[in-house]
């Protein structure tokens, strides 16, 4: 299998046992037109003209769109196998802290670029990465042909950086940015800055129509550090300098609503543990809510409250988050790799859909993104970003997600990214 791109000759009429489009039901014996990086037609493959166009027939696969990975923190990616589970989140807080300090420029660019390549290998096109180096960006960009939403880490504990200057910072950054490509804010956690920081944040993502995302109850101390006062995280971070102020009132999701963050411009990271009315909130407010499924069970945590949230209407996406926080056998290696969450989820959540799993991955993340309409699905208008898996005959949704490895083939607007064999 080789990796490359190329421009699409002219109309690319690609041929494929079943064509999964997510947006309208699997076509067997299927085949999509790519025309300017685009999808200018889909259905049957004796339905479709193949006159000046380059055929590819791509076999016993199943085609569908490429994944939208709305969680990834790609800086990390070498640090897998580095930390065990923990005792208290906190303290994997504190290794992290750690381990970062003593990093350099250079080994934070090998791990982004080995991250992106394990993501582009195994069927990711799109992915929402949280970027606590912008020194690497833009060039870092061009290393991988992966749409790139770079969401710019803030982080502000103690207040002796004023949270006007490091949002200012980062919208200087922004500016700085070719606005063809993805760029959005993350205050990183609700424990991690003021809420001034967040306030301001969520103003200026909605003056200058710009994505947010924030890690937000994932742990059950943050929970109890925001709705009691007390617990191991409120102990470490008032010994760091943070003001306390703003705990033993609310739940994590509460704070930020308070803060004026929940909207639909938010992706809401990790949200494990939830107080009585958090689901409910989210959902009003149409927050979109990224699951790791791996990370969670890296922690232990509780179960995810998924059915509640699905239930309120919020729009539930997957992310890989980083290899930090996946588990690593004795001799094996862990890749980014959303086929992996996808599994991870359906092992521990029995009554829910190969399709709905699959949704998640894909038309999710991509609205979580604002982009929908045109990534995580196959329809007309769409960009051609696709992937191909082998196809076992079996029911397709399950062929789907009993995929392992490497896909057959992948495309990025209409380019070849994993060329097939």
């Amino acid at each position: 299998m080789s990796h490359a791109r190329r421009e699409p000759a002219g109309n690319l009429l690609l041929r494929a046992r079943v064509v999964l489009p997510l947006s309208r039901p699997a076509i067997e014996n299927g085949a999509v037109l790519v025309r300017g990086g685009r999808i200018k037609e889909l259905g049957r493959w004796s339905d479709l003209s193949r006159q000046s166009a380059e055929v590819v027939d791509l076999g016993k696969v199943v085609l569908l769109p490429g994944l939208v990975n709305a969680h990834c923190h790609l800086d990390y990616t070498h640090m897998a196998g580095m930390f065990t589970r923990p005792k208290l989140f906190s303290d994997w807080l504190k290794l992290i802290t750690t381990t970062k300090s003593e990093w350099e420029l250079a080994d934070y660019r090998a791990s982004w670029v080995s991250g992106a390549d394990m993501l582009a290998r195994t069927g990711t096109t799109s992915v929402a990465d949280i970027e606590a180096v912008p020194e690497l960006l833009p060039r870092i960009w061009r290393k991988t042909p992966l749409r790139v939403f770079s969401f710019l880490e803030m982080i502000g504990l103690t207040g002796r950086r004023p949270p006007q200057v490091i949002l200012d910072e980062a919208l200087q950054k922004v500016r700085s940015l070719p606005r063809s490509r993805g760029v959005g804010l993350s205050p990183h956690a609700s424990y991690s800055t003021l809420p001034e920081l967040l306030r301001l944040s969520a103003e200026a993502a909605q003056r200058y129509d710009l994505r947010m995302a924030v890690h937000v109850a994932e742990s059950e101390t943050e929970l109890e550090m925001f709705a009691r006062g007390r617990g191991d995280m409120f102990r470490w971070l008032e010994r760091s300098g943070r003001d306390m102020a703003d705990c033993g009132h609310r739940s994590p999701v509460q704070h930020l609503e308070k803060c004026g963050v929940l909207s639909e411009r938010l992706l809401a990271i990790h949200a494990n543990y939830l107080a009585r009315r958090d689901a409910a909130l989210l959902g009003e407010r149409r927050v979109n809510v990224v699951h790791c499924a791996r990370s969670h069970s890296f922690f232990g945590h509780e179960p995810f409250p998924l059915r509640r949230l699905a239930r309120a209407g919020a729009n539930i996406c997957l992310g890989t988050d980083s290899l930090a926080t996946t588990m690593r056998p004795r001799r094996q290696t862990v890749e980014l790799d959303m086929f992996e969450e996808m599994r991870c989820l359906s092992a521990r959540e029995r009554g829910l859909s190969p399709r709905s799993i699959l949704l998640m991955a894909t038309r999710h993340g991509a609205r979580a993104l604002g982009m929908r309409g045109k990534i995580g699905e196959i329809a007309v208008g769409a960009f051609a970003d696709l992937i191909a898996v082998p196809y076992d005959g079996k029911q397709v949704y399950e062929s789907v997600l009993e995929h392992h490895g490497d896909v057959s083939a992948s495309m990025i607007g209409g380019k070849w990214v994993v060329k097939p064999c």
